[in-house]
């Protein structure tokens, strides 16, 4: 959650796209996503595959958490996480709207924190 963390506020800290690419925006979003939906998955006690898309990662949550479907716009970064950062001279096909992206990663991640605040009481219980 701490390194999501840190791309969370690199996406914030990226506003204008005359200055920062959509390619190295859209990367810190997909990292954010990827690494805060991996940790939703570890908190419930899942086993995640290594992969960058977002896809997968929602369809495992979907049994435990079936309200992880309101962030499955954001499997639309998968293909930031490689595609679009490494591919040659492949550009994002639409502008981000890095504001709104911003705004839906961080209700992701209050979403995964309220499952992290929760685990003591969890672990009581069991």
């Amino acid at each position: 959650m701490d390194a999501a963390e840190l791309d969370l506020r690199a996406l914030e800290g990226m506003g204008e796209s005359a200055v920062f690419a959509e390619e190295i925006a859209g990367f810190h979003a997909q990292q954010a996503a990827e690494k805060l939906l991996k940790a939703w998955l570890a908190i419930s006690g899942l086993t995640y595959p290594l992969t960058h898309d977002i896809d997968p990662l929602l369809d495992l949550l979907r049994e435990s958490a079936p309200d992880c479907e309101r962030f499955r716009s954001l499997s639309s970064l998968t293909p930031f996480a490689v595609r679009l950062r490494y591919g040659p001279s492949e550009r994002a096909a639409q502008p981000l709207d890095r504001k709104a992206l911003a705004g839906q990663l961080r209700s992701l991640q209050q979403r995964v924190q309220a499952e992290f605040d929760a685990l003591p009481s969890k672990c009581g219980e069991r």
